[in-house]
């Protein structure tokens, strides 16, 4: 993908048959994190807890060609039941979305809680 200059951008640039997944995964996100927004910080959508892009990073969502990353920056440290975050590199973990059923609103909004506690 190109480089962008805003979130919205980057969403309209996500390939349509994902886009909505995108979006909602955002959205999910956004509801759970009240009063931080979005920015670009690594060519993607992320939510930081420090202000400012990148300045304490928590979440991530990224589209690739054929599934979008949900992804958190201290995903290994978060307690998950359901076992659907995968280990990355450094504390990262992430889990990748498909579909619109593949993203449960209540489990990421519990990720969300433990990650920015951390």
């Amino acid at each position: 993908m190109p480089k962008f200059t805003s979130v919205q951008e980057y969403m309209e640039a996500v390939p349509e048959r994902l886009r909505e997944v995108a979006e909602k995964a955002a959205a999910v996100a956004g509801a759970a994190l009240p009063g931080l927004d979005a920015a670009l910080w690594h060519g993607q959508p992320t939510w930081s807890l420090g202000g400012a892009p990148g300045r304490d990073p928590l979440c991530f969502v990224k589209a690739y060609p054929n599934h979008v990353t949900f992804g958190l920056w201290h995903g290994q440290d978060v307690d998950d039941p359901s076992g659907r975050l995968e280990p990355n590199s450094r504390r990262m973990a992430s889990v990748k979305l498909r579909t619109l059923d593949d993203i449960d609103p209540d489990l990421f909004a519990g990720w969300l809680a433990q990650a920015a506690k951390l």
